[in-house]
């Protein structure tokens, strides 16, 4: 697109647009533009596609890999170099230092194992579905994702995004008590600060139990069983496959559990994985919060 579209020349000092970019009076002095998307945007996918050059679009199998190697290799110099922080030859100040450096790291290259995997869900990580699907199962499962389940709420989502009825996650109240002049209640900060860090440490996790903040559905549902409203019929063996997976790599973490102890696992495997869900979470509100602050639902 030109760096003189209409896309891009839009101003909060003119008139309403046809896309709806209105003057919006905020607490403070100055105005800020809010998007209402009641009509067509002045400009279409293809444009947008257009916009981008084609080597964007270009997948590379051997990139692909090569990013996932140096992520692998990231995790396993860093769990590696973490088997030294508990010995006796380091004074245990050190060791209460040495451990949630390891804890952030390690939550760091995790997520971008997470990331590919998410990639692999989109079909981009490769242009063979099996391969993208095989990857994507493998990854995830160790990350205690069910990536059918996942993948296919997650292409529901992008389907849907903004949708108050069929957008798959961080779908907002459908109520809420407004000050006189229509606006939202503030919250106080214990309360903001109690919301922030659950969302983090807790958000994904319930978001596949109990599928928190999704849409609403008339029973429950989540992301592990065959029967949840979230997926159609067809798709149960996929569901089943993922929960396949994931039973095998709890198996796994339960036999390292047994041989080592509850506590080697925790700290080797246990907060980095606490880590990627804050990292997760964090990267997905911060993408779509200025979308979501400016177009309404």
């Amino acid at each position: 697109m030109a760096p003189n579209s209409s896309a891009q020349s839009l101003s909060v000092h003119e008139e309403p647009a046809r896309w709806g970019v209105q003057e919006k009076p905020s607490s403070r002095s100055t105005c800020r533009a809010q998007v209402v998307a009641r009509d067509a945007p002045p400009f279409s996918v293809a444009d947008i596609r257009a916009a981008i050059p084609t080597r964007c679009f270009e997948i590379s199998i051997v990139r692909s890999f090569s990013h996932l190697f140096h992520d692998l290799l990231f995790v396993g110099v860093a769990a590696f170099a973490a088997t030294f922080i508990d010995s006796s030859s380091l004074p245990m100040w050190m060791r209460i230092v040495l451990w949630p450096i390891y804890w952030w790291f390690q939550g760091v290259f995790a997520t971008g194992v997470w990331v590919l995997a998410h990639e692999c869900g989109h079909r981009a990580f490769a242009r063979s579905k099996l391969v993208n699907d095989v990857v994507g199962l493998i990854l995830h499962s160790f990350l205690l994702v069910p990536y059918h389940a996942w993948r296919i709420s997650h292409a529901s989502h992008h389907a849907n995004t903004n949708s108050l009825e069929r957008d798959e996650v961080f779908v907002p109240s459908h109520s809420f008590t407004p000050r006189p002049d229509g606006q939202p209640r503030p919250l106080s900060a214990p309360f903001r600060l109690a919301n922030l860090v659950g969302q983090m440490v807790l958000g994904w996790p319930l978001y596949l139990l109990v599928n928190a903040t999704g849409r609403p559905y008339p029973r429950w549902a989540n992301h592990f069983s065959p029967s949840s409203p979230i997926f159609r019929p067809s798709q149960s063996s996929l569901i089943l496959l993922s929960d396949v997976a994931l039973v095998l790599v709890v198996s796994l973490l339960g036999w390292w559990a047994y041989t080592t102890s509850l506590t080697t696992v925790v700290c080797y495997y246990g907060i980095p994985y606490i880590l990627v869900h804050h990292w997760l979470v964090l990267i997905t509100q911060a993408s779509t919060s200025f979308l979501r602050r400016n177009i309404a639902y």
